[in-house]
Parts: C-alpha cells; sequence; structure tokens
C-alpha cells in the first residue's frame, strides 16, 4: 500500500479518535463543574485529578483543575497547572484568557502574551478581550486598554464584569466621574457582586459622597462576610455618617472574621468609634480608605 493510501486510511481513525477523546473530556468536565458550581472545589480537584490520568496533558483539565486547587490555597501547583495547559499550545481563545488572567494574577511575565494571543484568536470573544484589557489596564497600558474593554462592551453590553474593569481603567486614567458611573452601572447589573459594591463605596467616599459611600459599604460588607476590611470600612463610614448603631454591629461582624488575623485593626476600628463621628471620619479617610481603594483596583480579576 502507497503512503498516500496509509494517510487516507488512517486520517478517518485519527479523526474519530479525537472526537471520543473530546467527548469523554467533556464528560469529565461536565461532572467537575456541576461540583464546582455547588461549591464543591474538593470534588471538582478529585474529578479533574481522575480525568488527567485518563486523558494525561489535556490542556482544558489542566486548566479547569488549576481553577479548583487555586479555589482551595493550592497556589503553586495550580500556577504548574496553568503552565501546563499553555506550553499545550491549545489554540482556544477562552482556555488562553483563562490560564493567561491566572499567570498575571503570578506576575509571570508569560501572561501578557498568552492573553494577548487569546484577543487575537478570538476577536469575538469577549473573555478574551476584557481580559487582556483588565491585564493591560494595570500595567498602566490606559488607552491600549480601554480599546480592549469597549470592544468586549461591543460584544457584551451587560456583562457586568466589563462596566466594572472599566471602572478600574477609567479611575486609575484620572477620569473619576466616568470612573463612577461605570462603577455604579457594574453593580446595578450585579447586585450581589460584594467586592463591586465595596469599591463603589470607597470611590464616592473618594469623590465626598459620605451617605452614598456607606450606604454601598455596608451593603458590600454584607455580602462578604469573611472579608475583615469590608467590615471595618462599613463601620468607619457608617458612623461618620452618624448611623452609631449600624457602626457597632458592623464591628462586631469585621471582629468575628477578623479573629487572629487583624484584631489590631479591630481595637483601632473600636476605639475611633468610641471617640466620636469625626474621628471615624478621620481614619477612614487618611488611614483605610484610600490604601484599601488602591490595593482593590490594582487586584487581578
Amino acid at each position: 500500500m502507497s503512503d498516500e493510501a496509509q494517510d487516507a486510511q488512517g486520517a478517518p481513525e485519527a479523526q474519530k479518535a479525537r472526537e471520543e477523546r473530546e467527548a469523554q473530556r467533556e464528560e469529565w468536565l461536565e461532572r467537575a463543574h456541576e461540583a464546582g458550581d455547588e461549591g464543591d472545589f474538593e470534588q471538582m480537584v478529585e474529578v479533574l485529578r481522575e480525568a488527567l490520568e485518563q486523558l494525561p496533558g489535556d490542556p482544558f483539565v489542566l486548566c479547569w483543575l488549576g481553577v479548583a486547587e487555586r479555589e482551595l490555597g493550592f497556589d503553586g501547583i495550580a500556577y504548574e497547572r496553568f503552565k501546563q495547559a499553555v506550553a499545550a499550545d491549545p489554540g482556544d481563545p477562552w482556555l488562553l484568557a483563562t490560564a493567561g488572567n491566572a499567570l498575571a494574577a503570578f506576575d509571570d511575565p508569560e501572561a501578557e502574551g498568552v492573553l494577548r494571543t487569546a484577543a487575537l484568536l478570538g476577536p469575538d470573544v469577549p473573555t478574551a478581550r476584557w481580559m487582556y484589557g483588565a491585564y493591560l489596564t494595570r500595567e498602566g497600558l490606559f488607552d491600549d486598554g480601554l480599546g480592549e474593554l469597549r470592544a468586549a462592551r461591543d460584544l457584551a453590553p451587560d456583562e457586568a464584569v466589563i462596566s466594572y474593569e472599566m471602572g478600574v481603567n477609567r479611575w486609575m486614567a484620572g477620569e473619576q466621574g466616568e470612573a463612577l458611573t461605570l462603577f455604579a452601572e457594574a453593580v446595578e447589573r450585579a447586585p450581589d457582586d460584594g467586592w463591586a459594591r465595596v469599591v463603589l463605596g470607597l470611590a464616592l467616599f473618594e469623590a465626598e459622597q459620605l451617605d452614598e459611600a456607606a450606604r454601598e459599604l455596608e451593603a458590600g460588607a454584607r455580602l462578604r462576610d469573611d472579608d475583615a476590611e469590608a467590615q471595618f470600612l462599613a463601620a468607619l463610614a457608617l458612623a461618620a455618617w452618624g448611623d452609631d448603631d449600624s457602626a457597632w454591629l458592623m464591628l462586631e461582624r469585621g471582629r468575628l472574621s477578623a479573629e487572629g488575623t487583624d484584631t489590631l485593626t479591630a481595637d483601632a476600628v473600636e476605639e475611633r468609634l468610641g471617640e466620636g463621628h469625626e474621628e471615624a471620619l478621620q481614619m477612614l479617610a487618611e488611614q483605610l480608605a484610600p490604601s484599601i481603594l488602591r490595593e482593590r483596583l490594582g487586584a487581578r480579576p
């Protein structure tokens, strides 16, 4: 049999093998995502590790396994999963965007190239465009980042995360009025996003809109029970606004979530609440709000 005939005969078999592998992968990923949707990341990791034994080197399994392991706090091994997923040269823009964004969180210099490739391969994939835009924003390339984010918004105009990231871009670029509008838009589209509410509250406080800031900080803190910083910010803002009962309640929530980690801040906030409204306002304005806003804006998505 000639080489050409052998190649022709082998092509359908190779195609069938690829299809079987993809079907097998989808079955594993579906099981993993069911566990992840329920917040059971331990089960998700178990399923995906088993899948990896059956599908060694599969970039999709590696990427999702990295996501699940990172949720459990296994940052080191998750980082290796993302690196392996990218090294497999998957060519899928959504996967590359997810892995590239994860690499950016580890300050890996390869992240920029991976995210740029994702945006080039998937110009019509909103996730690829906004994740690249978010990366460029945090690298100080505000115009380039805004271009990617606007492209993403054109593709998915109702996505709250895109509004939020555009708000980050505009705030960092010094366009605070525009940023406030975008943060408010993000919260309106995703009212249960406590992180965005806290950032909106901090931005409103910087814009000297104390009453609205206090309301948003309280709402964000209530959505983020384990976020001690959010509770302390809400406590000080509410005290400065004059709502003492709510301020003390938020302080106690913060003390519970900060137990064993940040009791010094809890004590300092309690002292300021006891001293009065002006003292609470001063601590918020001079010690907590500016630095926490800067840190949260700089946090990778």
